[in-house]
């Protein structure tokens, strides 16, 4: 279960949800790193307030599905769900701190230029990464009851802890998946330019497989080091979406000129497993949902890649 907290311990944990303590923003509102009362670190999402009553429907809703799925969640490659606070018109919700941040962060900050900027700057730390993240989502869709589609995976939704563990964060826009194969419908496409499932926008149709597209796109981001929609060129050219980029390389087995320099050349016992990793991301991030692997096939491969 989920503990309730007042709005005062949470205003406190984060001296008044200082600037200086916020560590980004999900999918309802502003993120604050704080300290409760009994030491505990957390993260503290707090929902907006004020003025945009108009899209407070929504927001009410991404609140109360968050809070419904997170309290049942417990997988070691998710994180956890702390707590909550609901009172006046508050919103706020309560996660276990996750101390080296998102993934995004790390590949694409712009001081990571060499190898040992980061413990991610290698290929085993890499695939390990990769690895952590499919067993939370294959949690989300084959173990949690009812089956949850996430929505919205991307590296930044990809957190890392004090072990360097990975884990999936920001359920704000899951939806209870299918019960039967019925495709799901929703309103409206949601998700992030450059990560979304093109059968899912283009037909509004949502399935699992949504997810693994996501997930291939991260993966191709962890073997080139690019953002997910890239601009070509010094001159801060044409945005160019990572998937158009890579795949025809991979296709044409010229993996090694598209891989990130700041890891470098994959030694010899590493390149059949980083090429595995490129193999299973290119299927990931086919246009036809059917055509790509479930995510415990993308386990299974990428368990065999770190072996």
């Amino acid at each position: 279960r989920a503990e309730e907290f007042s709005l005062y311990e949470l205003a406190a944990a984060t001296n008044n949800f200082a600037l200086e303590n916020k560590i980004g923003a999900g999918s309802f509102g502003i993120v604050y790193r704080g300290k409760l009362a009994d030491g505990r670190e957390v993260a503290i999402k707090r929902g907006e307030t004020g003025t945009k009553k108009k899209k407070f429907q929504e927001k009410e809703s991404a609140f109360d599905s968050e809070l419904a799925f997170l309290s049942r969640l417990h997988h070691k490659h998710l994180v956890r769900l702390v707590g909550y606070c609901e009172e006046r018109d508050e919103r706020l919700l309560v996660y276990e701190y996750m101390k080296n941040g998102a993934l995004y962060d790390h590949l694409h900050s712009k001081n990571n230029v060499e190898k040992s900027y980061s413990v991610v700057n290698s290929w085993k730390m890499r695939i390990k990464i990769a690895l952590d993240a499919a067993r939370g989502i294959e949690y989300l869709h084959n173990y949690a009851v009812p089956s949850i589609i996430h929505r919205d995976i991307k590296s930044s939704n990809i957190l890392l802890d004090a072990n360097w563990t990975a884990r999936v964060s920001d359920f704000g826009l899951s939806l209870m998946g299918p019960e039967s194969d019925h495709d799901y419908r929703p309103m409206k496409a949601a998700g992030t330019v450059g990560y979304i499932d093109p059968e899912y926008y283009g037909l509004n149709v949502l399935t699992a497989k949504s997810d693994v597209y996501g997930l291939g796109v991260v993966l191709l981001e962890l073997l080139t080091g690019k953002r997910a929609i890239f601009k070509d060129g010094e001159d801060g050219g044409s945005p160019v979406s990572l998937v158009d980029f890579a795949v025809p390389v991979i296709m044409a087995g010229e993996l090694v000129k598209i891989l990130d320099t700041r890891v470098g050349t994959p030694e010899l016992n590493e390149a059949e497993a980083v090429e595995l990793v490129a193999y299973t991301a290119m299927h990931c991030v086919h246009l036809e949902g059917k055509e790509r692997p479930t995510i415990s096939d993308i386990v299974a491969n990428l368990e065999r890649a770190l072996a």
